[in-house]
């Protein structure tokens, strides 16, 4: 497709409505291009030369908010779009046979969602908003189309699916081959690295997400999480505050779980 052609289509892209929550959150044309967007270095653009990020930025994304418990997308939903989370945190997850919900993720500032979508053409999962998050939406198709004769794109575009494979085999040796305290330290030590990469501060910070689902995401019981937890403050390696956690021995709790979660 000539690429006057191609800028004119994704000119007119929008999202949507799919569920309730795209039906009542504003779109607006989105006014930061990715190439000098303060999460590059983060999200898709990361390790992009200057020709592919001016392909990219010749994209009209929308931009859109999703307010603090509503759904961006349901298990099942037709895929269209991955989305890149500029603010805010979001939850994906699974529902059990037996009604349970299992949580699969949690996903914050620079962070892309809705890659499970890619292999059968509509969500494996769902995601919803654990706080007002502001994500942009990227039309799958038109990046694919773009990353026809750009190796750079084709290389980035790998990197997204093999991020998303690795994240599932680090859930599953999470959740096969550490005991509770394993599992909750690795998870603590993985958001510290994300929000330190970020550049917010390595040892304290908000949880989003409740116990139940932290549970949920670890294979362990509520309260198992919260007796945890506690022998965490009781060892003072943390101070925690209803979801406010501090993490008063950063070192030492490397140094006792050695273990990363991406």
């Amino acid at each position: 497709m000539p690429t006057a052609a191609l800028r004119s289509t994704v000119n007119r892209i929008r999202i949507t409505p799919v569920t309730q929550a795209t039906e009542s959150s504003p779109v607006a044309p989105i006014k930061t291009q990715c190439s000098s967007c303060h999460l590059r270095d983060l999200c898709l653009p990361c390790g992009m030369n200057g020709n592919d990020l001016d392909r990219l930025d010749s994209m009209m994304f929308a931009r859109r908010k999703v307010k603090a418990g509503q759904t961006l997308y349901r298990e099942g939903d037709r895929f269209q779009y991955i989305y890149a989370v500029r603010a805010g945190t979001l939850k994906s997850s699974l529902m059990l046979s037996d009604g349970r919900e299992q949580v699969s993720g949690f996903h914050i500032a620079g962070e892309l969602v809705g890659l499970d979508g890619v292999a059968q053409g509509h969500h494996a999962s769902a995601t919803m908003a654990l706080e007002d998050t502001e994500i942009c939406a990227i039309p799958y198709a038109h990046l694919s189309e773009l990353a026809v004769g750009a190796s750079g794109m084709q290389h980035v575009i790998s990197r997204l699916m093999s991020r998303e494979i690795l994240r599932e085999h680090s859930l599953m040796m999470l959740l096969g081959s550490m005991n509770a305290e394993e599992r909750l330290a690795a998870f603590l030590l993985n958001l510290s690295q994300r929000y330190a990469a970020r550049g917010y501060s390595e040892r304290e910070f908000h949880l989003r997400m409740s116990r139940a689902e932290i549970g949920s995401y670890l294979g362990m019981k509520l309260e198992t999480v919260s007796r945890t937890f506690s022998a965490f403050q009781n060892q003072r390696l943390l101070e925690v505050d209803k979801r406010h956690i501090l993490i008063t021995d950063l070192e030492g709790l490397k140094r006792r779980f050695e273990v990363r979660v991406h």
